[in-house]
Protein backbone atom coordinates (compact mmCIF):
# COMPACT_ATOMS: atom_id res chain seq x y z
CA UNK A 1 0.00 0.00 0.00
CA UNK A 2 1.46 3.59 -0.81
CA UNK A 3 1.91 5.95 1.75
CA UNK A 4 1.11 9.39 1.32
CA UNK A 5 3.61 12.30 2.14
CA UNK A 6 2.24 12.89 5.21
CA UNK A 7 2.72 9.31 6.71
CA UNK A 8 5.93 9.43 5.53
CA UNK A 9 6.42 12.41 7.32
CA UNK A 10 5.29 11.08 10.41
CA UNK A 11 7.12 8.13 10.11
CA UNK A 12 10.08 10.55 9.84
CA UNK A 13 9.59 12.02 12.57
CA UNK A 14 9.02 9.25 14.52
CA UNK A 15 12.69 7.58 12.73
CA UNK A 16 14.11 10.82 14.57
CA UNK A 17 12.95 11.52 17.38
CA UNK A 18 14.11 7.23 18.23
CA UNK A 19 17.72 8.45 16.16
CA UNK A 20 17.80 11.46 19.09
CA UNK A 21 17.10 9.07 21.81
CA UNK A 22 19.69 6.50 20.74
CA UNK A 23 22.17 10.05 20.30
CA UNK A 24 21.06 10.87 23.92
CA UNK A 25 21.79 7.88 25.24
CA UNK A 26 25.17 6.99 23.25
CA UNK A 27 26.36 10.48 24.73
CA UNK A 28 25.26 9.82 28.01
CA UNK A 29 27.43 6.87 28.17
CA UNK A 30 30.47 8.63 26.88
CA UNK A 31 30.60 11.23 28.48
CA UNK A 32 30.81 9.59 31.75
CA UNK A 33 33.93 8.16 30.69
CA UNK A 34 35.91 11.64 28.70
CA UNK A 35 37.39 12.30 31.96
CA UNK A 36 41.01 12.03 29.74
CA UNK A 37 39.49 14.37 26.96
CA UNK A 38 38.11 17.76 29.07
CA UNK A 39 37.33 19.27 25.52
CA UNK A 40 35.49 16.76 24.09
CA UNK A 41 33.49 16.18 27.05
CA UNK A 42 32.12 20.05 27.43
CA UNK A 43 31.56 19.69 23.73
CA UNK A 44 29.66 16.91 23.80
CA UNK A 45 27.76 17.54 27.03
CA UNK A 46 26.83 21.04 25.09
CA UNK A 47 26.09 18.77 22.20
CA UNK A 48 23.66 16.64 25.06
CA UNK A 49 21.39 19.86 25.74
CA UNK A 50 21.20 20.67 22.54
CA UNK A 51 19.65 16.98 21.51
CA UNK A 52 17.27 17.11 24.56
CA UNK A 53 15.76 20.16 23.18
CA UNK A 54 15.58 18.74 19.57
CA UNK A 55 13.98 15.91 21.72
CA UNK A 56 11.31 18.67 22.85
CA UNK A 57 11.09 19.73 19.10
CA UNK A 58 10.65 16.57 17.51
CA UNK A 59 7.73 16.30 20.30
CA UNK A 60 5.99 19.19 19.00
CA UNK A 61 6.04 18.29 15.21
CA UNK A 62 4.37 15.23 15.75
CA UNK A 63 2.08 17.21 18.39
CA UNK A 64 1.34 19.96 15.77
CA UNK A 65 0.48 17.05 13.44
CA UNK A 66 -2.01 15.45 16.12
CA UNK A 67 0.93 12.28 16.36
CA UNK A 68 2.87 11.07 19.50
CA UNK A 69 6.35 9.52 19.54
CA UNK A 70 7.17 5.48 18.82
CA UNK A 71 7.88 3.78 22.42
CA UNK A 72 8.63 1.10 20.37
CA UNK A 73 11.36 2.90 18.03
CA UNK A 74 12.75 5.03 21.47
CA UNK A 75 12.99 1.81 23.23
CA UNK A 76 14.97 -0.24 20.88
CA UNK A 77 16.68 2.29 20.17
CA UNK A 78 18.22 2.99 23.60
CA UNK A 79 19.09 -0.66 24.00
CA UNK A 80 20.80 -0.23 21.11
CA UNK A 81 22.78 2.80 22.49
CA UNK A 82 23.43 1.34 25.20
CA UNK A 83 24.55 -1.95 23.93
CA UNK A 84 27.13 0.10 21.60
CA UNK A 85 28.65 2.35 24.79
CA UNK A 86 29.65 -1.17 26.48
CA UNK A 87 31.24 -2.65 23.11
CA UNK A 88 32.86 0.91 23.23
CA UNK A 89 33.53 0.70 26.57
CA UNK A 90 35.88 -2.61 26.31
CA UNK A 91 38.31 -0.89 23.83
CA UNK A 92 41.40 0.60 24.26
CA UNK A 93 41.21 2.99 21.58
CA UNK A 94 37.53 3.75 23.07
CA UNK A 95 38.41 7.91 21.76
CA UNK A 96 39.11 7.01 18.71
CA UNK A 97 36.00 4.55 18.21
CA UNK A 98 33.27 7.31 20.09
CA UNK A 99 34.93 10.23 17.84
CA UNK A 100 34.56 8.21 14.42
CA UNK A 101 30.74 7.44 15.39
CA UNK A 102 30.15 10.33 16.76
CA UNK A 103 30.57 11.60 12.96
CA UNK A 104 28.54 9.07 11.36
CA UNK A 105 25.86 9.78 13.83
CA UNK A 106 26.30 13.46 13.06
CA UNK A 107 25.82 13.10 9.36
CA UNK A 108 23.09 10.62 9.97
CA UNK A 109 21.09 13.07 11.82
CA UNK A 110 21.75 15.37 8.72
CA UNK A 111 20.54 13.52 6.00
CA UNK A 112 17.11 12.77 8.03
CA UNK A 113 16.75 16.63 9.18
CA UNK A 114 17.17 17.17 5.44
CA UNK A 115 15.22 14.46 4.28
CA UNK A 116 12.43 15.57 6.96
CA UNK A 117 12.33 19.48 5.70
CA UNK A 118 11.84 18.07 2.31
CA UNK A 119 8.71 16.60 3.14
CA UNK A 120 7.40 19.67 5.20
CA UNK A 121 5.64 20.96 1.96
CA UNK A 122 4.18 17.87 0.18
CA UNK A 123 3.54 16.34 3.61
CA UNK A 124 1.21 19.88 4.43
CA UNK A 125 3.45 20.42 7.69
CA UNK A 126 5.64 24.07 6.76
CA UNK A 127 4.34 24.77 10.38
CA UNK A 128 7.24 22.49 11.46
CA UNK A 129 10.26 23.86 9.16
CA UNK A 130 11.54 26.09 11.50
CA UNK A 131 11.85 23.59 14.38
CA UNK A 132 13.67 21.43 12.00
CA UNK A 133 15.86 23.54 10.63
CA UNK A 134 17.28 24.76 14.12
CA UNK A 135 18.12 20.77 14.61
CA UNK A 136 19.46 21.06 11.58
CA UNK A 137 21.97 23.85 12.26
CA UNK A 138 23.01 22.54 15.57
CA UNK A 139 23.87 18.97 13.79
CA UNK A 140 26.14 20.47 10.92
CA UNK A 141 27.77 23.09 13.50
CA UNK A 142 28.50 19.41 15.68
CA UNK A 143 29.52 17.27 12.87
CA UNK A 144 32.01 20.38 11.61
CA UNK A 145 33.57 20.53 14.87
CA UNK A 146 34.10 16.59 15.11
CA UNK A 147 35.89 16.85 11.83
CA UNK A 148 37.63 19.75 12.49
CA UNK A 149 39.29 17.53 15.48
CA UNK A 150 39.48 14.10 14.34
CA UNK A 151 43.69 15.32 13.91
CA UNK A 152 43.85 16.38 17.85
CA UNK A 153 41.43 13.29 19.25
CA UNK A 154 43.66 11.02 17.56
CA UNK A 155 47.07 12.79 18.67
CA UNK A 156 45.69 13.15 22.08
CA UNK A 157 44.87 9.89 22.38
CA UNK A 158 48.01 8.57 20.98
CA UNK A 159 49.75 11.18 23.81
CA UNK A 160 48.30 9.41 26.47
CA UNK A 161 49.10 5.80 25.47
CA UNK A 162 52.71 7.01 25.40
CA UNK A 163 52.79 8.30 28.50
CA UNK A 164 51.12 5.20 29.92
CA UNK A 165 53.80 2.96 27.71
CA UNK A 166 56.51 5.12 29.36
CA UNK A 167 55.38 4.54 32.64
CA UNK A 168 54.97 0.45 32.44
CA UNK A 169 57.64 0.31 30.23
CA UNK A 170 60.35 3.04 30.23
CA UNK A 171 61.50 5.27 27.29
CA UNK A 172 62.72 3.13 24.18
CA UNK A 173 60.12 1.25 23.87
CA UNK A 174 58.53 1.90 20.74
CA UNK A 175 58.09 -0.11 17.04
CA UNK A 176 60.97 -1.76 16.30
CA UNK A 177 61.48 -3.76 13.54
CA UNK A 178 63.77 -7.04 13.55
CA UNK A 179 65.43 -6.43 10.06
CA UNK A 180 66.55 -2.87 11.14
CA UNK A 181 68.12 -3.92 14.00
CA UNK A 182 72.18 -3.97 14.47
CA UNK A 183 73.33 -7.47 13.65
CA UNK A 184 75.96 -8.41 15.72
Amino acid sequence: MAQTAREIFIVGLRNAHAMETQARELMERQSERLDEYPEVKTKLTAHLQETNEQLKRLEQCLEACGETTSALKDTAQSVMANAMAMTHAMASDEILKKHLRQQRLENFEIAAYKSLLALCGPAGADNTRAHLEVSLREEEQMAQWVAANVEKVTLAYVAREARAQLSHHGPGSGCTFPALRARP
